[in-house]
């Protein structure tokens, strides 16, 4: 640090661009930010130590007699960086012939086929022939955990995996085994793979090599659309991306949040996500017809409610929500409850065992299994253990909570008993009316993280039959009461929520960005 307090910095030259970065930056990073992506393998900027094992981020430093791997290279005053000299393209082109003597030519049953960097590499330097006539090196695949496969053969031991459980997990149950062009990646004698991190080892391999199972033969990178989302497993709201494939969730990855979870999140939030949309779902809305519930359409039914609720008035009442509601979801409900009087809701939580990744400590898979247990309680809902007895009379609301443990009865005596949901629990056959709703992968929406950071998912899935969003069906409801218009889009709903939530005034849809803005009054707005 500088004696007036202020960073540290150096100025340098990388082609022909002066960059100011802080002092101790690699050349690696410093280029990025003039936009030049060095070629590297063995480098990630999640993965603390720098080995320069791979030699495909070789720069030129003029001054100097021989090339430098910039990623172990940092960057001082006045250094003049080439990164894509005669020389250095030379350098890096041989190590890509080095690599495919026998990396296998197996690309178009790879799963890593077009997002693959040796594939990428090879073909921009033209390295698609090999002037060796020797046969490949066979190696074979393994299983090196319970779901994930690892391909020998594809493996250029960029040690990635290695570090990262190293490193990041604080886990050394990975290994290089043997040397030399025997080398291969194995767990530790006597060792099992089994952390509840693992799966990011998958995320930072740069080739095919370490594949999850359930991802095997499945789908293609340019089969596959990719939406930016929360992890909605635990109140942590990891960032990622989800990537879809006809209409179903194919495959989960971390996306950078340096605030939230860094480059990585846990396994159980994967499979968590993946099986959100599985199962039978409420598709069409049911309102009572004598001892039974009959489908009509969207206008129908909400016409309906909208009668019911003016006869009853506001007989007080209760809501049972769920904490995986969506903020505007849980707001639009609120508007709908004071309108019958209802004066709070309850939410229940699942729990489950934690686990956390020792260097990353805002990154912990939490005990509460929901994503928006603070935005619940921001809202007003109360947290409870269990479901209480679903008799008495006046208005009963329930937001997508799968009623486990209610009785036969439960809502029976209730003057109005309506259920929104993304699926339809046998307690729910009292309801007068079941709105089917959407899931939050099928919406766009916010979640309120555990220390208060609202952020943004959006919708990777089209909704089945005619469900839809929650907060898009209630504010027809409300609509109909003479409360406010109709709501369509996502941008006019927060900026609903904003204008009457004092957590969320000072933010906007926009202003939320990719990365998430703090609540007001929230660890998060301290923080910040």
């Amino acid at each position: 640090m500088a004696d007036n307090g202020a960073q540290a910095t150096t100025t340098l030259t990388i082609d022909g661009v002066e960059v100011t970065v802080p002092r101790g930056t690699r050349v690696i990073e410093a280029a990025e930010r003039v936009g030049v992506v060095v070629p590297r393998y063995c480098y990630h900027p999640g993965i603390p130590t720098r080995p320069a094992q791979c030699r495909m981020c070789l720069v030129e430093v003029e001054g100097r007699p021989k090339l430098e791997p910039s990623c172990t290279l940092q960057a001082t005053d006045d250094m003049v960086v080439h990164t894509a000299s005669d020389t250095a393209r030379t350098a890096r082109q041989a190590v890509i012939e080095f690599l495919l003597v026998n990396h296998p030519l197996d690309c178009p049953i790879c799963d890593a086929a077009g997002q693959c960097m040796l594939q990428d590499y090879a073909y921009v330097t033209n390295q698609l022939q090999s002037r060796v006539d020797e046969p490949k090196r066979v190696m074979g695949r393994d299983r090196i955990a319970d779901d994930i496969l690892y391909f020998a053969d594809r493996c250029v031991i960029c040690t990635r995996c290695v570090r990262f459980m190293r490193d990041v997990a604080e886990d050394d149950a990975l290994i290089v085994a043997q040397r030399g062009d025997k080398a291969y990646i194995d767990t530790f004698p006597g060792r099992e793979l089994d952390n509840p991190f693992q799966g990011n080892i998958v995320d930072v391999c740069p080739v095919g090599a370490l594949v999850h199972e359930d991802f095997v033969f499945k789908a293609r990178a340019w089969d596959m659309d990719a939406t930016a989302s929360v992890c909605p497993g635990c109140p942590t709201g990891c960032n990622v991306t989800i990537d879809t494939m006809e209409n179903q969730i194919v495959r989960v990855k971390p996306r950078h949040n340096a605030a939230v979870n860094s480059w990585w999140m846990c396994d159980y939030g994967r499979r968590h996500l993946v099986m959100t949309n599985r199962g039978v779902r409420a598709e069409v809305p049911l309102i009572r017809d004598g001892d039974g519930l009959r489908p009509v359409d969207w206008a129908t039914a909400l016409d309906w409610i909208a009668e019911r609720l003016g006869d009853i008035g506001s007989p007080g009442g209760r809501a049972i929500v769920s904490p995986d509601a969506s903020n505007e979801n849980l707001f639009f409900l609120g508007l709908l409850l004071a309108r019958l009087g209802v004066e709070a809701a309850e939410f229940r939580v699942s729990r489950g065992d934690t686990a956390e990744l020792p260097t990353v400590p805002t990154l912990k898979l939490r005990a509460d299994r929901a994503a928006n247990v603070a935005g619940a309680g921001i809202f007003g809902a109360e947290r409870v253990e269990g479901i209480a007895s679903g008799e008495g009379a006046g208005a009963l609301v329930v937001l997508d909570d799968g009623l486990d443990g209610a009785d036969e009865s439960f809502g029976a005596s209730a003057d109005l008993f309506l259920y929104l949901g993304t699926r339809l629990p046998s307690a729910a056959r009292n309801a007068d009316a079941v709105l089917p709703i959407a899931t939050f992968a099928e919406m766009d929406g916010t979640f309120t993280n555990f220390e208060g950071r609202v952020q943004r998912f959006h919708q990777a899935l089209t909704p089945p039959g005619s469900a839809r969003p929650a907060w898009m069906i209630l504010s027809r409801v409300m609509a109909r009461l003479g409360d406010g218009d109709a709501v369509s889009d996502i941008r006019t709903a927060f900026e609903r929520m904003a204008s009457d939530v004092p957590a969320f005034e000072e933010l906007t849809w926009d202003g939320i960005g990719l990365k998430g803005a703090p609540a007001a009054g929230t660890a998060a707005a301290a923080d910040a």
